[in-house]
């Protein structure tokens, strides 16, 4: 289940967010600043970093505070799933990562999973629109708000080939399934894509 501290510590952070992007009164921008850093101590003070490296994790987010979006390319072949593994914890997950600016949802998902695994895709459908934080999906907290997407891609060419961010690509069984980054992609999320792909007809899933 989510940490309250983690729920009120985006909430707060939000709201100082809002109100520096609409308030013109200098009296309310520095209570929102205020707001801010208090939210920040919070994320510190549950982390290894120190507050300011917190500010500068999101001094890159300017406005108001809308949540971030996560694609992930989910590609089948002969029956199982493509995963690729992460440099920085040496879990495997499904390839995908933050949506780009000027990219389509779809673009995106299919940029990725040529970048972190060498594979060319086309994606062909929305498979799943999830909430991170949602219990059933079993993620570790997280200081953003993300909404993960899932899109089905069909292989259409390329060859295996790590990256920057991934040292290891394959496709693996659904009883065969490697540690994951489970920040990333969990064990739930796997089998969700699975039972999607042997009943093709379904629906998307939205939480």
């Amino acid at each position: 289940m989510k940490p309250k501290w983690l729920a009120w510590a985006r909430q707060l952070h939000s709201l100082a967010r809002g109100g520096l992007t609409y308030s013109d009164n200098p009296f309310e921008i520095e209570r929102c600043h205020k707001m801010q850093a208090i939210a920040e101590e919070m994320f510190a003070s549950q982390s290894d970093e120190e507050p300011e490296v917190i500010a500068g994790l999101f001094s890159e987010q300017a406005g108001y505070a809308t949540p971030k979006v996560d694609v992930r390319g989910v590609v089948f072949k002969d029956g199982k799933i493509l995963l690729v593994k992460e440099r920085i914890d040496g879990g495997w997950t499904l390839p995908g990562g933050w949506a780009d600016i000027g990219d389509s949802p779809s673009r995106a998902t299919e940029r990725e999973v040529w970048e972190e695994s060498g594979y060319e895709t086309k994606a062909v459908k929305l498979l799943a629109v999830y909430d991170r934080d949602d219990p059933r999906h079993g993620h570790p907290p997280h200081p953003f708000y993300i909404y993960k997407l899932f899109f089905l891609c069909e292989l259409t060419g390329g060859e295996a080939k790590s990256s920057m961010e991934t040292d290891g690509v394959g496709f693996f069984g659904e009883d065969e399934i490697p540690a994951l980054s489970e920040g990333r992609t969990t064990e739930s999320l796997l089998q969700r894509m699975f039972e999607h792909q042997r009943h093709p007809d379904w629906p998307t899933d939205f939480d």
